[in-house]
């Protein structure tokens, strides 16, 4: 062919660059070379340059370079959620597994990587909330929640229930807050039989049910650390698991409120409150104790009370080596607390015998108040194991009380739901969103019973009641904790859609179930009448 500048014939081929030059001109002949690049399953591939070239050296095809960097990306996240040796290996299989070997470097696979790294880890029975998979990926916790149920489909699998206890071991145990970093192992033991026996008590109180784990976790150690002097914020132990501060606050009152139903036990019960339950916390949860170690619905010789001896709590709580000391002697020495011979007619020497004889409410009552009114409650708990040179207002020596804790429950463990339900811990309940759900069915059919007189009132005024037409706002004053400050008489917009249903003649039960749209859809806009 000819030179494409000169029109001379003599070209060659330079040995280095394998392009042809005319040696008339000196011409290097366009597209001489030229190699149409076909895109196929490795990619697009040149003369000089290749695609997927991971350094000096060596060269990688596309899916090559995609398995490598997949591999290193899955090596770094697991490291960042500690799960190293086996369990990544776990995970690179599952992926493997899920993508046919092609795994990705797209968006979404990192997102894959945590929803793997979680179900390995239900699998195992081990703890790994999803809110700390998805900080350290940065991603939605929902968009995380959604992977995690595709996965599960996809392989077809089964997680086991999730375990409270092994999060509330996991949190107390890695915890880097100030007040955790110090203590010793015998008082993290303490605490951690203290919060599973708290946990199971929640379990059983339907706290967790329908609720995420977390803010319990966090609302029971916090309970846990201010009852043994351990200083620390609702709001910090919140931030450290990744939870909302708002939910771990409503957790840990309902845990409080919880507590002091079960105090009402106590003769002293009535003066048990949400703000000084931590201060009753030893005697709540002292008699929560001996009642899951009974069985159930058993009575016991002496004074029944709740299925347990009374005698027993306040005899621990007044006996000597509770290290309660008074100058001159020990609490039981001081026949102030125990001037009860007049007026009860018991003769009573010493605490012990109390094992011995029946003492009543009043009785109980009256040591109680007594030696309430000598010390000073609000140092009952101190940050440190013994306290020394502490004065109360009565001038007595105060030393921290430790030695109500024995742990001996089979509720201080890791125990099967069905045990949970079958111990009795002082406390039975309904479930709050069950009894949400009655409440809300109540107030709707007051709200029904009240559109039905307003109908009547306007079709028939000669005989129209008004008795019950503000009975609906008297129950939502009654079942609502918040001020109203709308009008008595004030009609919203759920009382029109039932009136309106109620003259469409739709059945008053299906209007209870409260699915308005529905309803509406059905025989509102479909039945013709306007």
């Amino acid at each position: 062919m000819p030179c494409t500048s000169c029109g001379s014939k003599t070209l060659t081929r330079e040995d280095i660059s394998g392009s042809l030059i005319c040696v008339s001109c000196g011409v290097v002949q366009a597209f001489d070379n030229y190699d149409a690049q076909l895109y196929g399953r490795d990619g697009p591939t040149g003369i000089y340059v290749h695609v997927g070239t991971a350094g000096t050296g060596s060269a990688l095809n596309y899916k090559e370079k995609k398995i490598y960097e997949s591999n290193k990306l899955i090596d770094e996240l697991t490291f960042k959620l500690d799960l190293t040796g086996q369990r990544s290996i776990q995970i690179k299989n599952m992926i493997d597994k899920i993508t046919d070997g092609e795994f990705g470097l797209g968006d979404w696979f990192p997102i894959l990587i945590g929803a793997c790294s979680y179900v390995v880890m239900r699998l195992d029975d081990k703890s790994l909330p999803i809110s700390e998979v998805a900080s350290v990926l940065n991603c939605d916790v929902y968009e995380l929640g959604r992977m995690i149920t595709r996965v599960v489909e996809f392989l077809n699998l089964k997680l086991p229930e999730v375990d409270i206890v092994s999060m509330f071991e996991r949190v107390i145990r890695n915890s880097r807050l100030q007040g955790f970093t110090n203590l010793d192992e015998s008082m993290l033991d303490r605490m951690r039989k203290q919060g599973v026996l708290l946990l199971n008590c929640a379990v059983k109180w339907f706290l967790t049910t329908g609720r995420r784990p977390m803010p319990v976790v966090v609302a029971v150690l916090v309970f846990v650390a201010e009852l043994n002097g351990v200083s620390v914020k609702i709001e910090n132990v919140a931030k450290e698991v990744h939870c909302t501060v708002v939910t771990c606050r409503k957790r840990y009152k309902e845990l409080l409120e919880a507590l002091v139903k079960v105090a009402q036990a106590l003769p002293w019960g009535k003066d048990v409150t949400v703000k000084n339950v931590l201060k009753n916390a030893p005697f709540v949860m002292n008699y929560m104790e001996m009642k899951s170690m009974e069985k159930r619905k058993e009575e016991r010789d002496g004074l029944n009370c709740g299925g347990i001896d009374l005698g027993d709590v306040v005899s621990e709580c007044l006996k000597k080596d509770v290290e309660y000391r008074i100058e001159g002697g020990g609490v039981e020495s001081d026949p102030r607390y125990l001037e009860v011979e007049e007026r009860s007619g018991l003769a009573l020497t010493g605490v012990d015998c109390v094992h011995k004889t029946q003492l009543s409410h009043e009785c109980l009552a009256m040591i109680y108040t007594r030696f309430a009114n000598e010390i000073d409650d609000g140092k009952l708990l101190e940050e440190s194991e013994v306290i020394h040179g502490v004065k109360g207002r009565g001038g007595y020596e105060l030393h921290a009380y430790r030695d109500w804790w024995c742990g001996k429950s089979e509720l201080s463990k890791k125990v099967l739901l069905k045990k949970i339900l079958e111990k009795d811990v002082g406390l039975d309940v309904m479930p709050p969103s069950f009894v949400n759900g009655c409440m809300v069915n109540e107030r709707r059919r007051a709200k029904i019973n009240a559109a039905k007189i307003r109908i009547d009132k306007i079709m028939n005024p000669s005989r129209a009641s008004t008795g019950d037409v503000d009975n609906v706002y008297f129950l939502e004053s009654v079942h609502t904790r918040k001020r109203k400050r709308k009008p008595v008489a004030e009609i919203d917009w759920e009382d029109l859609i039932i009136e309106t249903l109620l003259l469409h003649q739709v059945k008053e039960e299906e209007i209870e179930a409260g699915h308005y749209n529905t309803l509406l859809d059905l025989h509102v806009f479909n039945s013709g009448i306007m």
